[in-house]
């Protein structure tokens, strides 16, 4: 994935709060990624809605 790319949350692996539930389908724009353990990157992702946080790579997929 690459930053300014669309995708689409299709899944999340841990509990998470409402407002990221929320965003289950929905679409956004990758914006940056982030090193979350040393062998894991994280793909940052803002909505339409200007609400942005990161998500797993496995959790995404591409949207058009």
């Amino acid at each position: 994935m690459e930053i300014g790319q669309k995708v689409r949350v299709r899944r999340l692996r841990d509990r998470s709060p409402q407002s990221v539930i929320d965003k289950l389908g929905q679409v956004g724009v990758v914006q940056g990624f982030k090193v979350l353990d040393g062998k894991n990157i994280g793909m940052i992702v803002q909505f339409e809605d200007k609400f942005a946080t990161w998500f797993f790579e496995d959790e995404l997929e591409t949207a058009s």
